[in-house]
């Protein structure tokens, strides 16, 4: 046997020594992937023949064995990947995807399988993961962490959101992903000491820009975050120990054989990082759909009138301004079953359809992970109960629910993101989730998901008026990091004057109409609840309120077109035939771009919407120059808008 072994060793050191790579189709992404001293498997990415992630480490601890390092390489299967398939609630409503697969074997060195080291490399992405094989008799496993690294060239700047420490902020709610972003900050921070919440954008000194990532996350895993170690270098993080108020372990327990989630790295443009469907490329969906759901706009009392608003009458005007606006739902926020009540709210409910509107209603997700008491409350967290509750809610023909205030990226936290999508979707409920981590390919693997928070939303812009100063600045980063990856349920595109019920009182909004237009488009989410009130239809202007009427949520394709992070942003979405152009500035000084629009033909009428100095806007009718040119100006805190007419 020791014969043997030994013989086997010496073939794979021959074999290694030459480094492995795998490309991406076009040949413009390259992944060496390299075996250092004492086993310990690396790679290394290159986009154009530049380095954009030095050599970093891989690699999966576990309770059955340290695979990090003492590995053997086996080999390595090289194979082509392709997948064409349709989803509505995304960037892009057809997707083809092909990339190129390298599976790294990594063996004991008696040739025992240990680990795959799984690689996908497409035009814009390359993404890894893990798959652990069974140990003897052994066939479950607890993942204690990750040896996954990305290090960054020296130089490179960062975009990132600081995660969170646990059992801090409202009612001990945190981690929520709800933390402001730092813009173009050196690497070597690890933001408030626990790292940063994914995703996490960096641009290198040569202006290669790399997003990371993960996808395919579900009740087998945790959710993790990024941690700064040194420098440029970062590496997978797992849990708090002290989300979930503490209980339950930091740690993943799986049944062997098992793949883990996947890590994605993005590279090369910024039309590469907004235009990326890699999150939803690498999973599959784990259900099929009990119904055909319905996407669309809707309206939303809380944002204006907090919770006193969550009453039968203030409802029942806000269904009468969806039906007004041509909405297809209101969402009836925290406290509807104590100023509301079940009895009344299916009263409500039936006045909805004769109106053509559904409703979506708010839970707390909550058991026993935080303090918050907003209610219903105790529901969601208990499948009997949960499910009692969704079938009253088919019943009554609610259209979906909204759950809030989750209590972290343990184990038991994502396996209850699964539970509620899963029985909502017996019930034919969409789910929209708040207070809560990032989605990672939700909207592909489970059907009626729409949409999450997990970003400093609309709600801040009422209760400060820093929020309202800033909103501009963290609107042009949106773009380039949360919403690339998955649907933002952002609650925003207001045409009040100032968050109050009589619009005299409250914070003061900074931005102009064309702007909350503007966000109507660059905020990607199939369900939309804006923040419009009732008497908008009174106090804003027609054409504004004409085009809130108009403007889809589901969308067929996107394209970057000009921006950079914090900054400013010019992009535009097709839905069907018909293509709209936005751009915000967030910049001190009036932006003027000419920008190319090959999407419009020459001589096309053009409705352009645009704000003045004083952020006054107003609609003009423009046809493009022979170049498919316009030259626009947005001066800060503005908008612009562009469409066929």
């Amino acid at each position: 046997m020791k014969k043997l072994s030994f013989l086997f060793a010496l073939l794979l050191v021959v074999s290694l020594a030459k480094a492995q790579s795998v490309q991406s189709p076009d040949g413009k992404i390259s992944v060496v992937l390299e075996l250092l001293d004492g086993g310990r498997p690396h790679y290394r990415v290159l986009y154009e023949g530049q380095e954009v992630v030095r050599q970093s480490a891989l690699g999966i601890r576990t309770n059955i064995g340290d695979f990090t390092q003492g590995l053997v390489l086996k080999g390595v299967e090289d194979s082509q990947v392709s997948d064409s398939y349709e989803l509505r609630n995304i960037k892009q409503s057809h997707v083809a995807y092909e990339a190129n697969e390298a599976v790294a074997k990594y063996a004991d060195k008696d040739g025992k399988d240990l680990l795959d080291i799984i690689f996908r490399v497409s035009n814009r992405d390359v993404a890894f993961r893990y798959r652990i094989h069974p140990q003897k008799e052994t066939r479950v496993c607890v993942v204690e962490g990750e040896a996954s690294s990305f290090v960054l060239p020296d130089g490179t700047t960062t975009f990132l959101c600081p995660q969170s420490k646990p059992m801090g902020g409202f009612a001990r709610t945190s981690p929520s992903y709800e933390t402001p972003y730092a813009c173009d900050e050196p690497v070597g921070k690890n933001g408030w000491g626990e790292g940063y919440t994914f995703p996490c954008l960096f641009k290198t000194p040569t202006a290669q820009w790399v997003l990371i990532s993960e996808t395919g996350t579900d009740g087998d895993y945790v959710g993790c975050r990024l941690l700064n170690e040194q420098g440029g270098t970062y590496r997978i993080g797992f849990p708090q120990a002290g989300e979930l108020n503490g209980a339950g372990a930091t740690s993943a327990a799986m049944a062997l054989p098992a793949e883990t989630p996947w890590r994605t790295i993005t590279v090369g443009t910024l039309a590469n990082i907004v235009e990326t469907t890699a999150p939803f490329d690498l999973v599959q969906p784990k259900y099929k759909a009990s119904q055909p759901y319905i996407s669309g706009k809707g309206s939303w009392s809380w944002i204006i009138g907090m919770d006193p608003s969550c009453n039968f009458d203030e409802q029942k005007r806000y269904i009468d301004f969806s039906a007004a606006m041509g909405y297809q739902t209101v969402l009836v926020d925290a406290f509807w079953d104590q100023q509301i009540g079940y009895e009344k709210m299916a009263e409500l409910a039936r006045y909805g359809k004769e109106k053509g509107v559904g409703l979506f209603l708010w839970y707390n997700s909550n058991g026993a992970w935080n303090d918050a008491f907003q209610t219903p409350i105790g529901k969601m967290n208990n499948s009997r109960i949960r499910r009692q509750e969704m079938q009253w809610m088919k019943d009554q023909g609610i259209r979906g629910i909204k759950v809030d205030f989750f209590g972290g990226d343990k184990q038991p936290m994502m396996q209850l993101y699964e539970d509620i999508l899963s029985d909502a979707n017996d019930f034919g409920l969409l789910c929209i989730f708040h207070g809560c981590t990032l989605p990672r390919g939700w909207e592909r693997m489970y059907p009626n998901y729409v949409a999450s928070e997990a970003v400093l939303a609309s709600e801040n812009l009422h209760f400060g008026q820093g929020a309202c100063d800033a909103e501009a600045y963290n609107a042009c980063i949106h773009p380039f990091v949360r919403n690339t990856v998955g649907s933002m349920d952002f609650g925003g595109s207001t045409l009040n004057k100032r968050y109050s019920r009589d619009n005299q009182h409250g914070t003061t909004r900074r931005t102009s109409d064309v702007f909350a237009l503007a966000t109507a488009v660059l905020f990607q989410s199939a369900v939309q609840h804006f923040a419009l009130a009732p008497n908008n239809l009174d106090d804003a202007p027609a054409w504004a309120i004409d085009f809130m009427k108009k403007v889809p949520t589901t969308w067929d394709e996107v394209r970057f077109i000009d921006g950079y992070p914090g900054k400013y942003v010019i992009m535009a979405r097709r839905s069907g035939d018909q293509w709209y152009v936005v751009g915000i500035n967030a910049e001190k000084e009036p932006l003027k771009k000419t920008i190319t629009l090959p999407m419009f033909a020459v001589g096309t009428p053009l409705s352009v919407y645009s704000d003045d100095s004083q952020l006054n806007g107003s609609v003009q009718t423009v046809k493009q120059n022979k170049k498919q040119q316009l030259t626009v100006t947005i001066p800060c805190n503005g908008g612009l808008v562009i469409h066929i007419q």
